[in-house]
């Protein structure tokens, strides 16, 4: 099996989309799986379970920034959210769509998220699949993508998770809710 696959794990299909039930749960460990960034510097590689040691942090995955619900909904739940989020105790929140990262980076800036919200490029969804919490959007032309979901992680382990039925829905995920679970 080719590294960029997504997975062969259990699915299900919920508006003709196939999707993994993902396999990560609360108590578990954040996978390590290779993130980049775009920096002043050029590309920056960033392993996921290092970056999320010692430190209280959201982490949120969507099938794709730009697209409708991602652009309109998702992102913005955080944006409008971030001061009370930070509020109650939380380091950082970090977006990880599978998109490369020069498209996060223009999407950043088109929603004005930098010092806001962390946007790490999980281009080859290789985060997404460690975590079993992929589907396949080839149907739609998309490829592989990520479920969205949205996770609080206290030391690298995994406190609460949502993910929500459909990936063009954000209900259980967005901002407000995860910062009513805080």
């Amino acid at each position: 099996m080719a590294p960029t696959e997504p997975r062969r794990l259990a699915v299900e299909t919920t508006y003709g989309i196939v999707r993994a039930m993902s396999k990560i749960k609360i108590g578990d460990a954040i996978p390590s799986a290779t993130l980049r960034r775009l920096t002043e510097n050029g590309p920056e590689e960033i392993d996921s379970a290092a970056y999320c040691k010692g430190r209280k942090v959201i982490l949120f995955g969507l099938p794709g920034a730009y697209t409708g619900t991602c652009h309109n909904d998702h992102m913005p739940s955080f944006l409008n959210n971030i001061d009370a989020i930070k509020a109650k105790g939380i380091d950082e929140v970090i977006c990880v769509p599978v998109n490369d990262m020069f498209v996060l980076k223009a999407w950043g800036e088109s929603l004005q998220a930098a010092g806001k919200v962390t946007l790490l490029s999980d281009g080859n969804a290789a985060f997404a699949n460690s975590m079993e919490m992929s589907f396949d959007g080839s149907g739609f032309g998309l490829g592989t993508r990520s479920l969205r979901y949205a996770m609080v992680v206290d030391d690298g382990v995994v406190q609460s998770l949502q993910v929500e039925e459909s990936p063009g829905t954000c209900s259980v995920t967005s901002g407000l809710s995860i910062l009513e679970t805080l």
